[in-house]
């Protein structure tokens, strides 16, 4: 599959909802949490594939505002999960020269985690490959409410008539702020749903959804998920002259 694959025509940004690891777990009579155990191997593998196909950034959805309502023991134990992977994994991440940062409502997560997320952003801050994106505590309704009243602050503050505000006022204060616009959006598990996931910045992405649940999610699936996008025609709302 990889010698199928254009290098002149990745997608720049990708952004995956990581969905099915439950249901992987409940297949093997396991509890919940070990689907997510075995999820975060598919993370490896995805972050390695993508660094070596020279991906400008991925986007993963680990942790939604709506996902507090799940079970006490299994939001404990992805906490848990987290930091283990923030510890674990960031000498790989960044010798990778991969730059990790956290998009969400990172305040309302616990301070020990805030701690090793700021750990994990400065220590990779300089460097220039992947960047890896991790949705935590994240909602996409949320975050354009958010970066509205940013930007309609400082349009205030600089005094500009409001008929110049535009779409290019938010997007420079969505959690995005700097990176590619996504091109291709994986669902895993076969769910035909965005879940509050990226609303502003899935405009014109290309979706991929199938039906392998997250935990089996490899190198090859994401190999088929870019084959796939490499077959579309993109016109953003145009259409072709030829």
């Amino acid at each position: 599959m990889l010698a199928q694959i254009d290098s002149a025509r990745l997608p720049r940004h990708i952004a995956i909802i990581m969905d099915g690891n439950g249901r992987w777990a409940k297949k093997r009579g396991k509890p919940r949490i070990f689907g997510h155990r075995e999820g975060a191997e598919s993370v490896r593998s995805i972050l390695d594939t993508c660094a070596r196909l020279e991906i400008k950034a991925v986007t993963l959805y680990a942790f939604s505002t709506e996902n507090w309502k799940r079970p006490k023991d299994e939001v404990s134990g992805l906490m848990q999960m987290l930091k283990l992977y923030l510890k674990k994994e960031l000498n790989t991440v960044h010798k990778n020269n991969i730059r990790f940062q956290a998009i969400g409502k990172i305040e309302g997560l616990d301070e020990d985690i805030q701690k090793r997320i700021a750990e994990a952003e400065k220590k990779t801050a300089e460097n220039t490959g992947t960047v890896l994106n991790v949705a935590l505590n994240y909602g996409g309704r949320s975050e354009i409410v958010e970066a509205c009243r940013k930007a309609f602050k400082n349009f205030c503050s600089n005094g500009r008539p409001i008929e110049e505000f535009d779409e290019k006022d938010i997007e420079e204060n969505l959690y995005t702020k700097g990176l590619p616009e996504v091109d291709l959006m994986i669902r895993t598990s076969g769910e035909m749903r965005i879940s509050n996931f990226l609303l502003w910045q899935l405009a014109y992405s290309e979706i991929y959804v199938t039906e392998t649940l997250f935990p089996d999610f490899r190198r090859g699936e994401i190999f088929k998920a870019i084959l796939e996008f490499q077959k579309r025609d993109r016109r953003f709302g145009g259409v072709k002259t030829s």
